[in-house]
């Protein structure tokens, strides 16, 4: 090993002391290489002959100073996520498969935040200005003054900003970067660590806003180590399937505002447009008389959303039942199944089951239970649900149904869209809407195949 060298995984930043075909940290094969260090600002900290520290000022806690404003983009329904628009001096992480949208939709926030007088530079390490400008026309931004930069070195581009002072600066991407103080080839866990630090650095000391583009691995997280989530105050991923229109702009961090807040977002011809109502989006098109199919009153964040659930319960062709998922965890998946296998008696064991939730939405929250034992109990009886009734409840290991939060932002979303009724645990309710209350699993079985509900 060279002098100053070190072998680094590249999928998640472990620093082995020699080369290894399997790293032991993460399990990835074939992911180590070696990388060397120079002197530098990147190159890692200085030893402690280098001399004593400087003494730094402290502050209190307490401060009458006003809180800076933030700046809007113009984009709403990402001004939503990011809890009121860009605080200024922060950096922003946004990740997504290739071709989502994230190039696309920070242009859009770029030549909204120009046409209202901020000036703002939008540095490309991916393509050339003539391809950006051809992106700008498509989307009918191309009067916006937006600043272009067609660079990879971060030392020319940290003095370019330097220059011209921005109010926000995108940088598509961070892989692209690369800094003389490293060698080792751009995109590399050292690079990108690199990069990333000195760019939060220009953010803080310029109070401009620094929106970093990553790019995603196969198994959907940002490429590099996860120390580059931790150095940026706001990290943003871009969820949706290619066969899908809409893009689901979702927080995972965020040190000005919360974290469950969600975008929705429709690709278009002319870009990615707003969706003001998504649950009526994501209800588009279902077959109301179908069995197997529920709707769930779920809340991401502050927004009340219905979705559909699907299930299909086939009869199995081998020894081993297939269980595939869509858009919901596989585990509870395999709890709910068991809970009515073992609880309520329901003959599921020999069924392949299917469970998708339609739009490309993925839902996390264990609200999801009943509405999901509800697409299954009515898949396997043949029996549909009706097509005016939601469903939201926690399942537990029991077969009881367990109360869950916000019912009442809910309730008012599925009254808004016309619903009639709904299936929810006790204590559920809200003028408008007939209430079916449900104690355990077993009293959803019974009144699926009664067909009272």
């Amino acid at each position: 090993m060279a002098r100053g060298s070190s072998f680094v995984c590249q999928a998640c930043g472990a620093v082995h002391a020699k080369w290894a075909g399997r790293c032991d940290a993460c399990g990835g094969w074939n992911t180590i290489v070696e990388e060397t260090a120079s002197s530098g600002p990147g190159a890692g900290p200085p030893s402690r002959s280098a001399g004593k520290g400087r003494k730094v000022a402290l502050v209190s806690l307490r401060s009458d100073e006003p809180e800076p404003p933030r700046l809007l983009t113009g984009v709403g329904e990402l001004d939503r996520v990011l809890g009121g628009g860009l605080v200024p001096g922060s950096a922003i992480l946004v990740g997504g498969d290739p071709g989502i949208g994230k190039s696309t939709i920070l242009l859009q926030a770029m030549a909204a935040l120009a046409r209202r007088g901020k000036r703002v530079v939008y540095v490309s390490g991916e393509e050339a200005a003539a391809q950006v400008r051809l992106r700008a026309r498509r989307l009918g931004l191309a009067d916006a003054e937006v600043d272009l930069a067609m660079e990879t070195g971060l030392k020319d581009v940290v003095a370019t900003l330097d220059a011209a002072k921005p109010e926000a600066v995108v940088i598509d991407s961070v892989q692209t970067m690369w800094s003389d103080a490293v060698e080792s080839a751009p995109g590399t866990v050292s690079q990108v660590r690199a990069v990333a630090q000195d760019l939060v650095r220009y953010a803080k000391r310029s109070g401009a806003a620094v929106i970093l583009v990553g790019h995603v691995t196969k198994d959907g997280q940002i490429a590099g180590p996860r120390v580059v989530e931790h150095l940026v105050d706001t990290v943003l991923y871009f969820e949706g399937e290619r066969g899908h229109q809409f893009r689901i702009l979702r927080a995972v961090k965020n040190r000005f505002g919360p974290t469950d807040e969600i975008g929705v977002f429709e690709m278009t011809d002319r870009g990615l447009s707003e969706v003001p109502n998504p649950s009526m989006l994501f209800l588009t098109g279902r077959d109301q008389w179908s069995s197997g199919a529920a709707v769930f009153a779920g809340v991401e964040g502050t927004r009340p959303l219905l979705v559909e659930i699907q299930a299909l319960a086939s009869p199995t062709s081998y020894g081993t039942p297939r269980r595939a998922v869509v858009g919901w965890d596989t585990a509870r998946l395999n709890m709910v199944l068991a809970v009515l296998e073992t609880r309520c008696g329901l003959g599921i064991g020999g069924h392949d089951i299917y469970l998708n939730v339609a739009g490309g939405l993925k839902i996390s929250e264990p609200a999801a239970d009943l509405a999901a034992a509800g697409a299954l109990i009515s898949s396997v009886l043949g029996r549909p649900l009706p097509p005016d009734c939601v469903l939201f409840g926690e399942v537990a290991l029991s077969g009881a149904i367990r109360p869950v939060g916000q019912p009442d932002s809910r309730l008012k979303e599925a009254a808004k869209l016309g619903f009639k009724r709904v299936v929810a645990p006790p204590g559920a309710k809200i003028d408008g809407l007939a209430v079916v209350t449900v104690e355990t699993l077993g009293d959803l079985v019974e009144r699926i195949r009664n067909s009272d509900i």
